[in-house]
């Protein structure tokens, strides 16, 4: 009978303080080489089920959750690459980080370390991840042959070389990475917790609120976007303004969502989406008494990501709808724009911008300058 709680050294550094932790060195080099011959153990002992737990519990769950990732990486390259199709990861996209947080907290519950704080983690990346697979179920995202129409746009700039690169380099390996190392912060949390035991303290609860929050927040904004689709597609089909949604024909015809959450912010599902993964990072400086740690490279990669992505939406966008680029002026990218208000904010601003102009123009027409006097 193998025993199924192996020594903690084995799998876990040793660590006598909080800020330790978060030592790179310390809780992640030294556990690098067991990648290597990960593979093998697990190939050894596949028809043997209670040696491979004995394999999952003496290795570093850093170390299984970084292995798992990089085993997705040439299936979904090569399922990429037979169908042409590269929202492979996007698929996966809601379900990875829910593994790999369940995984650190599973973990923790095997091996008998303390595990409220994981518990709670676990509990609200469920929740993120429920919200982002019905969202993406509902739109049509786990239809065969269905693809993420910016993709589109990119092989046609790309060309089919760079993107065969670009699916090995970013698509395929990159993206599953960085899913993995978004959670990354719940590996601190878990050594934290070997020093602080069970104890759910008052900073534990703020985060773990804050995230419930916001994953809220990406839930509303979601139906509000759902919502005004359905209108909007009622609108088109009988040229009449649904009297089932409360949107006025002027929001409809401009083709794109003005109002609710989008009414501060162009895209408050994307603001939301990197605040929670944002908000874990430093629920794990918080907890590690430190500043800044080795997690914010993939928090500051998730944020870089969302740039890019959300400049290429919004560059489509502008070109599909006539109003989009004012509504760019008058709304936030992410966060709010106070001082301008949206699209559907009283219209005394607008009035006078027009006034504004209709003086420039009576002056230019009488001086034949705008210079003022």
């Amino acid at each position: 009978m193998l025993d199924l709680r192996p020594t903690l050294r084995v799998a876990l550094p040793v660590v006598k303080a909080l800020p330790e932790c978060a030592d790179f060195s310390r809780t992640v080099s030294p556990f690098l080489p067991q990648l290597y011959d990960l593979p093998q153990r697990v190939f050894d002992n596949i028809n043997n089920l209670e040696a491979l737990q004995h394999v999952y519990l003496s290795t570093n769950p850093l170390i299984t959750a970084l292995g798992f990732s990089l085993f997705l990486t040439p299936i979904v390259f090569i399922v990429a690459e037979i169908n042409k199709n590269y929202s492979q990861v996007d698929r996966l996209w809601s379900i990875l980080p829910v593994i790999y947080n369940s995984h650190y907290a599973l973990w923790a519950h095997l091996s008998g370390l303390p595990t409220q704080r994981l518990d709670h983690v676990m509990a609200v990346t469920i929740l993120w991840g429920a919200r982002l697979t019905f969202n993406y179920w509902r739109k049509g995202g786990y239809s065969v042959g269905s693809e993420d129409y910016r993709w589109n746009i990119v092989k046609d700039y790309a060309g089919p070389a760079a993107m065969f690169v670009l699916n090995i380099v970013f698509i395929s390996l990159a993206q599953n990475i960085l899913l993995f190392a978004i959670t990354t912060p719940t590996y601190i949390l878990l050594l934290c917790s070997r020093l602080t035991g069970d104890e759910f303290t008052f900073y534990d609860s703020i985060f773990s609120k804050l995230i419930f929050a916001i994953v809220l927040i990406e839930f509303f904004a979601d139906q509000q976007q759902w919502n005004f689709h359905g209108a909007k597609n009622a609108y088109k089909a009988t040229a009449k303004v649904p009297k089932e949604y409360s949107y006025t024909r002027e929001q409809l015809d401009r083709g794109f969502n003005t109002s609710g959450l989008w009414a501060w912010s162009r895209h408050p599902n994307f603001a939301a989406e990197q605040g929670v993964w944002l908000a874990l990072y430093q629920w794990s400086c918080s907890e590690s008494e430190t500043y800044v740690n080795w997690c914010f490279a993939a928090a500051l990669s998730y944020l870089i990501l969302f740039q890019a992505s959300t400049w290429l939406t919004e560059l489509i966008s502008a070109k599909k709808y006539p109003d989009y680029k004012l509504y760019q002026e008058r709304v936030g990218r992410f966060l709010p724009k106070i001082a301008t208000g949206g699209m559907d904010a009283p219209t005394a601003n607008v009035n006078a911008v027009s006034q504004k102009q209709q003086d420039t123009r009576k002056n230019v027409k009488a001086t034949g300058s705008t210079r003022k006097r």
